[in-house]
């Protein structure tokens, strides 16, 4: 019943945040919360003209704005629609001259968690039940590391597994990121998919790839780790392993319901070079527990034979050759991967996150992924001289190429050394890059 001048009157002293907030309570507060006046007068405080032949009193702003030829001729709305737009590529731009600097080393760049932080990115799961009814848990921390960023999810109220048929990881952010720096959840944000996986009978059809004594892990493709107590087959924690690769990107220009699509590399053909995306390989790996490093190297100039090389539609690049004494490495601390939730914190052994950056000839990213992997005891016996332990094997596949990794456990220093680092790249992938056909 209250006239829709003073409810005007009211709205006009709110916030843009508040104001898109009011305008969601009815179809009565939507049309007044689009009022061209107040988006106008938010619009000329936020984005001033540029050059001001005279200044207006604030106090006459109201008066001179609502009789002018902009609000005069144009639908409701609009100047609302502007100030969105204006803040969205505001804080693009902020965004792009973050991520303009790149890590030479890498490829990426080297400001990945101040560009984050300037986009007020947070990441959310989404668990669905058979009903379709949807449970939002918000991301409880975060760590991050040179090449990817490790998520973690912990609550005391986790839906029941056996009711969940899948979980959607997004990223969100606020609509206004610097009016939102306390990522208030009832606030104005967008949802971007990032990627969906299926719950359904998860002990069944997953295999667990690590446990300790109070929960075992499962992993599901690509960087999703899920934690169950024992005996009781409910959520413990959940954790993401997202490498920064397009990581701003897939995780703000997607939809709530689709995924952003990543640009294809335009491949160019060199038809000097007879090995043309063979050689000059770079590799970043990380191996870490989400928290603590294990190990972390930039290997070079890796490539791969034409004929030898390149077998069962895989080429082979060799990193760490077991012959090769002077380039086996030492893992430091203890190999496991960290887990917590509000209570409680452990660490799954022979279990950690691998990441693997793999830079072309021009330094460009070629093949990106940060994965949960474990180690398995191999059933051969060490032939090295100077290694006089346990060998145990770690593999990592996807559609665009595998790891493989042989550590040997050294009983008396106690630590695990690596011996044999193999990548095998898909000869479609690189065909795919560099317009060849191998």
């Amino acid at each position: 019943s209250m006239p829709s001048e003073i409810l005007l009157k009211i709205f006009s002293y709110l916030d843009p945040v508040s104001l898109l907030c009011a305008g969601c309570v009815s179809k009565r507060f939507c049309d007044l919360a689009n009022d061209n006046g107040i988006w106008l007068k938010l619009y000329s405080g936020c984005f001033p003209p540029k050059r001001m032949i005279w200044k207006i009193n604030p106090a006459e702003t109201e008066t001179v704005s609502l009789g002018c030829a902009a609000l005069q001729d144009r639908r409701p709305g609009y100047w609302k629609k502007e100030y969105i737009v204006r803040q969205i590529a505001a804080v693009k731009t902020r965004i792009m001259q973050l991520v303009k600097p790149v890590d030479p080393q890498t490829g990426l760049p080297c400001k990945n968690r101040e560009a984050i932080r300037a986009s007020g990115l947070r990441w959310v799961i989404v668990l669905k039940d058979r009903n379709g009814k949807e449970h939002v848990m918000e991301q409880a921390d975060l760590s991050f590391k040179d090449t990817s960023v490790t998520i973690f999810w912990y609550s005391a109220h986790w839906p029941c597994l056996n009711i969940l048929s899948t979980l959607e990881l997004c990223g969100v952010t606020p609509l206004f990121p610097d009016q939102n720096r306390g990522a208030n959840t009832n606030r104005p944000r967008r949802r971007s998919l990032i990627a969906k996986y299926s719950l359904s009978n998860l002990t069944k059809t997953s295999v667990a790839i690590g446990a300790d004594k109070l929960v075992q892990i499962f992993c599901l493709n690509p960087g999703l780790l899920l934690g169950l107590w024992k005996g009781k087959n409910e959520i413990a924690f959940i954790t993401a392993s997202l490498h920064y690769h397009q990581l701003l990107e897939r995780s703000t220009l997607g939809s709530a319901t689709l995924q952003y699509v990543l640009s294809p590399n335009e491949p160019v053909l060199d038809d000097v070079d007879p090995e043309y995306g063979l050689h000059d390989y770079n590799l970043h790996l990380d191996m870490h527990s989400g928290t603590h490093t294990c190990m972390c190297g930039t290997f070079k100039s890796l490539f791969c034979r034409k004929g030898s090389d390149i077998q069962n539609g895989y080429l082979r690049l060799t990193v760490v050759s077991v012959k090769d004494n002077a380039k086996h490495l030492p893992i430091i601390g203890t190999v496991g991967l960290s887990w917590r939730t509000d209570a409680l914190k452990g660490n799954v052994k022979d279990c950690y996150l691998m990441d693997v950056t793999v830079l072309d000839e021009t330094r460009k990213p070629f093949w990106c992924f940060s994965a949960p992997v474990s180690m398995e005891l191999s059933s051969k016996t060490s032939g090295l001289y100077d290694y006089m332990g346990h060998i145990y094997t770690t593999e990592y596949a996807d559609s665009e190429g595998k790891v493989s990794v042989d550590l040997v456990w050294l009983e008396e220093t106690k630590e695990y050394y690596v011996v044999n680092l193999v990548l095998y790249i898909s000869t479609k992938k690189v065909n795919s890059w560099y317009g060849t056909n191998y």
